[in-house]
């Protein structure tokens, strides 16, 4: 039971149904439906949309918009609809600006269930387009989320799901999303018909979940001052190095103590811990002034070690659960 809860907070939604049972409610898709002409994934060179590609005419994936300008530009590329896949709360406000519809349907690096597989294809088929489909960094689960969704809705074959995740150099470490990939189906526009989606700007996470994409944020943050020198970075000068370290040491700090009051596995507990050492170190290193910028580097590489441990661990192992779920 630990390790379910373990793997449930890490999906950042209840746990519905697995990726193998997916394949047991998809048939054809209906002649009906709208189906844009498929096409080859192609990159979007973009300043503020990390890792864009078009996927189909109207769905495109990518990483979080940057800034009040990526927003204008999905409006400029014609965008209607935001399908959020990340756990961190999308900026909706800032979307309504430019005329831009937010949805959060956040899912995790184990895969998607069968049940958020339905809602993204109900959103591709009912809400207006085109689409802009994305998560953090843009590599890893928003291009499953658009495979999948495409596949789902007609716009794509199945045999082409697993190349829009190579196309966007998704890493084969993560098998649950791979594994979604090969096993998306078109479903029948009737499963759809028979699901209430309310498609929320912002989905309620789990506590822990939403500390995990809190640490994640700060952590990135970090990792822009080390590139620069463990500065504020030009392109960010509201980061400042000895505060983003102080966020980290709190965010590890809950985290531990979160994880021991509800009784996580000790081996969660244990990388907790080890972290928040590290997120101490880091924080007296950069208090001042950063006079041994290859210490804080140092320290950062311990910090990017465990959390690679944890999530190979606890975030990454593929969803599988009962068939008869």
């Amino acid at each position: 039971m630990l390790g379910i809860r373990v793997c449930q907070a890490y999906q950042l939604i209840p746990s519905a149904a697995c990726v193998a049972v997916t394949s047991l409610l998809v048939l054809a898709c209906p002649a009906t439906w709208a189906q844009p002409p498929v096409s080859t994934p192609a990159r979007i060179e973009s300043n503020r949309l990390p890792n864009a590609s078009r996927i189909t005419q109207d769905v495109i994936s990518g990483g979080q918009p940057d800034g009040e300008a990526a927003y204008q530009e999905l409006s400029e590329l014609g965008v209607k609809t935001i399908i959020s896949v990340d756990g961190a709360a999308p900026n909706a406000a800032t979307a309504l600006r430019y005329g831009l519809r937010t949805v959060h349907l956040p899912h995790g690096y184990d895969g998607i269930s069968r049940e958020r597989v339905i809602q993204l294809a109900k959103a591709l088929r009912d809400l207006p387009g085109p689409f802009y489909i994305h998560c953090h960094h843009g590599k890893h689960r928003s291009p499953t989320a658009a495979a999948v969704a495409c596949v789902a809705t007609g716009r794509l074959q199945p045999d082409q799901a697993v190349n829009i995740l190579r196309t966007a150099g998704t890493s084969p470490d993560y098998q649950g999303l791979y594994a979604t990939a090969q096993a998306a189906q078109a479903i029948k526009g009737t499963v759809l018909d028979a699901i209430q989606v309310d498609f929320p700007e912002v989905a309620k996470l789990p506590a822990m979940a939403e500390s995990m994409v809190t640490l994640e944020h700060t952590f990135s943050h970090l990792q822009a001052i080390e590139k620069s020198n463990w500065q504020s970075p030009v392109d960010h000068p509201d980061l400042k190095p000895a505060h983003e370290a102080l966020l980290l040491k709190e965010h590890y700090t809950e985290m531990l103590r979160t994880a021991l009051n509800e009784k996580w596995p000790h081996a969660f507990v244990a990388l907790m811990s080890q972290g928040l050492t590290a997120a101490v170190q880091l924080e007296e290193l950069l208090r001042d002034s950063i006079a041994q910028p290859q210490s804080a580097s140092a320290v950062l590489q311990r910090l990017t070690t465990n959390c690679k441990s944890c999530h190979r661990q606890f975030r990454d192992q593929p969803l599988v659960e009962p068939i008869n779920q």
